[in-house]
């Protein structure tokens, strides 16, 4: 392949592998370059702009935490928390038991329901305030909705779906893959700071995340004049089983090894008995087995759970990219050279219609 130009700058790609590590942002140790100028390596503050919704935190907020963190344990810059929302205290010193040197409670009751015109005003004034060299958001839906309007009235780059960074001899880049994960490009920002960049679920282990004791500072959001262009409403569910599947703790995902839609009823039973959720590869939604907000990889959810059992899944790398951040990964298919193997922490090689009925029944057992 020759250069591929993104965020600001050319670089070079490089084919990306289906590996995963179980050490805390390993996933962020391919890179290579430079982030900033010389006279920008002084120790500085890393913004992480946390998620909530309904007065509930997302859990991916504290992977980005994590992020900051291994950034900010080799650059010596130090890491601190917004919040955005109405009514937040208590969440915000949820945040402060991270080991950050500040959670501010960004209040507004026009933050109160999410809407893109008030989160891009309120931040823009905080992060115009503050200058932090870095801002991380998770890489959610609704920071898609409202980052890209942010950079832009920030006039700033914003680097999307970042996998991975490395910092050398003060220089920093991040990558984001390319070609439905196919290849990977580093990408490094051309103009000044404050840069900003998100962070792909499952690319740190929230778990990890150092612990300690933040201080809270609330902070008054600024409030546009006049009346906002959005009347936001409760939130769109297209049908009951739509769920957001990046925040779920067990997944138990099919592929074709599955054979026919009768079968899927081995995977809802086993989910059932661990209390987890069914996803799938992109054949089974294809084939309508199951909504398409239940597909995992390069074209539908990423996910990070604690627990990940993949029912005939053979392992292409545009599923393995929207899972591979799994804390422990079980594969189930009968084929020995399933790529799903190279990944999986625990590997059955068997009939998964002998394999998983065993298993519910196990489960059942000692669940009492």
């Amino acid at each position: 392949m020759g250069p591929i130009c993104g965020a600001g700058e050319c670089t070079n790609t490089r084919e990306q592998l289906g590996t995963r590590s179980q050490e805390p942002g390993a996933n962020f140790e391919r890179m290579k370059g430079s982030f900033g100028s010389p006279e920008l390596r002084m120790a500085d503050m890393i913004l992480v702009v946390a998620e909530q919704r309904e007065g509930k935190l997302n859990r991916v907020s504290f992977e980005t935490i994590a992020g900051a963190q291994a950034i900010a344990k080799e650059t010596g810059w130090t890491v601190e928390v917004v919040v955005p929302g109405s009514g937040i205290a208590g969440l915000a010193q949820e945040l402060a038991r991270a080991a950050v040197g500040k959670v501010y409670a960004l209040e507004s009751e026009a933050l109160k329901a999410y809407t893109s015109d008030a989160y891009v005003h309120a931040l823009k004034a905080f992060i115009g305030e503050k200058q932090p060299k870095l801002v991380l958001f998770p890489h959610t839906y609704q920071v898609r909705d409202f980052a890209p309007r942010l950079a832009l009235a920030l006039d700033r780059t914003l680097i999307s779906d970042a996998t991975g960074y490395k910092y050398e001899g003060g220089a920093l880049r991040f990558t984001r893959q390319m070609f439905q994960g196919k290849f990977a490009a580093d990408v490094s920002f051309g103009g000044e700071a404050p840069w900003m960049a998100t962070v792909q679920i499952g690319a740190f282990r929230g778990d990890f995340s150092s612990e300690g004791s933040g201080q809270v500072e609330n902070v008054t959001a600024a409030v546009a004049d006049g009346p906002g262009r959005v009347t936001p409403h409760e939130v769109f569910q297209e049908a009951k089983q739509t769920v957001d599947l990046s925040q779920a703790e067990v997944i138990v995902a099919v592929g074709r090894g599955i054979k026919e839609q009768k079968n899927m009823v081995l995977a809802e039973n086993l989910a059932s008995a661990l209390g987890g959720e069914v996803a799938a590869s992109r054949p089974i939604c294809d084939n309508g087995w199951l909504p398409l907000e239940r597909q995992i990889g390069s074209s539908g959810q990423t996910v990070a759970p604690k627990l990940y059992i993949a029912l005939g899944v053979s392992g292409a790398i545009q599923h393995i990219v929207g899972m591979k951040g799994s804390r422990t990964i079980v594969a189930i298919n009968k084929d020995p050279e399933a790529p799903i193997f190279e990944i999986a922490d625990v590997a059955v090689v068997g009939d998964l219609f002998q394999v998983v009925p065993a298993l519910i029944e196990e489960v059942k057992k000692s669940r009492g």
